[in-house]
């Protein structure tokens, strides 16, 4: 039954005609969950529990059937970074192996009062660390259009998760691009709203001023209905935005939207052929729809990455100094001394990458270098929100591919770092200026990969975004 069930629509659709149950497409999803073992999508699945959920959904639609809640029956999977009372969570990372979190994100307090079924939480890179969700404690996830191939990263067995039709839908985090470039390589949506949106309570920081919760979904409709679930204020995060909530998925975008693109994306060196000609397909698809799609300049395409990872890295570096060894998470065997707590402890628990933008990170931040990187890279992160608000007065939206490049080798990048973090090229813009993005799924590289393009837009104005998108989508 969940094969063919691909979106919120169709789910509550075939419950409220009594076509299937909440527990019948529970054990469809567990049994494709099963069947899916090779790809390593989950580190851990809720078996019990959400057959349990399902029975009391199953019965709450037949007592109280004007009670049920937005997303009753969806079957979502959770990121291993986001906190979910008394389940373990990980970040992907031998230091906190065996950690129960003693609360909910407040994004899971909310979907569970909408009646979601939280299904198991999903492998990623280590705290949120990579592009190729090879940083994992736990190895690799694998793409499910080829397993030789990686599912992108940071939230890549999110992708894979909805891409396997394990889950409806998956939450996952999304700093530099982490939603987006995974989406484009598995083939499905993936949605990161503006900064503070969705509140950050319950999710490990990576680097705080980047850091938010995106979707991963079959569609924009869907990415939609989530977001006017988990989205609005949070005592709880003193960066969560107090906007009043908009019904995401009712609005309808109905007039022909102006689109920027960069040139220098598309004319980038790094660029590959096929996936250059898909987006220049995909534009002239816009324009013989009555959009008005033209090239813009933008200057500081090759700043972007830079002043990214020396922001970022200082941002990690501070946040994860909680992990001591001392206060949660793995602690050394055999310790003369203090230090040795925190050194050996650290040494033992963190992985190779994490280890490298934490030094990268204390680097940037200690004296005599702060000014040259850390506050340089701040200047340059203020040019690139002007430069972009600048375009936005004249455009609804910017387009760029999700990604350079479709879904690369397992181990390809493991010996260059640089390469790997030059793929997100595309996607860290949205992050550094804080506004929302979806990648959307365009077509197949002739490798038979998917390929997937970028849209961005103002902050809040997610409305339009969702609406254009839902448009293209039944275009």
């Amino acid at each position: 039954m969940s094969h063919s069930i691909k979106s919120i629509a169709q789910t509550q659709a075939a419950l409220l005609q009594g076509q299937t149950t909440c527990s019948a497409i529970v054990d469809a999803y567990l049994a494709q969950i099963e069947a899916t073992r090779p790809l390593n999508i989950y580190i851990e699945v809720f078996a019990d529990e959400v057959l349990q959920r399902a029975k009391d959904l199953d019965e709450k639609l037949r007592e109280q059937p004007d009670s049920i809640g937005k997303l009753f029956g969806v079957v979502i999977s959770l990121k291993d970074v986001i906190c979910y009372a008394g389940h373990q969570v990980t970040a992907g990372s031998k230091i906190l192996k065996g950690f129960k979190s003693l609360f909910s994100a407040t994004a899971v307090e909310r979907l569970l009062a909408e009646d979601a079924i939280i299904i198991g939480r999903v492998n990623c890179d280590e705290f949120a660390m990579g592009s190729t969700n090879e940083t994992s404690c736990y190895g690799p996830t694998r793409n499910a259009a080829d397993l030789t191939k990686v599912p992108g990263g940071s939230s890549g067995a999110s992708a894979v998760a909805v891409q396997a039709g394990t889950c409806l839908a998956s939450i996952g985090s999304d700093t530099g691009g982490s939603v987006r470039q995974p989406a484009a390589f598995c083939g499905v949506v993936g949605f990161k709203p503006t900064y503070g949106r969705i509140s950050r309570h319950g999710l490990l920081a990576y680097a705080s001023s980047f850091d938010q919760i995106g979707v991963l979904t079959n569609n924009a409709t869907d990415a939609a209905i989530l977001l006017e679930v988990m989205a609005g204020k949070d005592e709880y995060d003193a960066t969560c935005s107090e906007r009043f909530v908009e019904a995401y998925s009712e609005f309808n975008f109905d007039r022909p939207a102006r689109v920027a693109y960069f040139d220098t994306a598309l004319d980038h060196p790094g660029m590959d052929e096929s996936v250059k000609s898909l987006t220049f397909d995909f534009i002239e698809k816009l324009r013989s729809n009555g959009h008005t799609v033209a090239p813009v300049s933008f200057d500081y395409l090759d700043f972007i990455i830079p002043a990214y990872y020396v922001l970022t890295t200082a941002e990690a570096s501070s946040n994860l100094s909680r992990y001591d060894g001392i206060r949660f998470g793995h602690r050394t065997e055999g310790a003369k001394d203090i230090h040795e707590v925190y050194k050996r402890s650290r040494t033992e628990g963190f992985g190779t990458e994490v280890k490298r933008r934490i030094m990268l990170g204390t680097f940037v931040l200690s004296a005599g270098y702060y000014d040259a990187y850390y506050a340089k890279a701040q200047q340059v992160r203020r040019l690139i929100l002007e430069r972009t608000e600048a375009i936005l007065k004249n455009f609804d939206f910017i387009l760029m591919p999700a990604s350079p490049t479709p879904a690369w080798n397992i181990g390809e990048m493991t010996d260059d770092p640089v390469a790997m973090y030059l793929a997100d090229i595309f996607t860290v813009q949205a992050n550094m200026v804080g506004m929302p993005a979806i990648a959307l799924p365009i077509g197949q590289h002739p490798c038979g990969l998917p390929v997937g393009v970028q849209l961005m837009s103002d902050r809040f104005r997610e409305a339009e975004l969702l609406g254009f998108a839902r448009n293209l989508e039944t275009a």
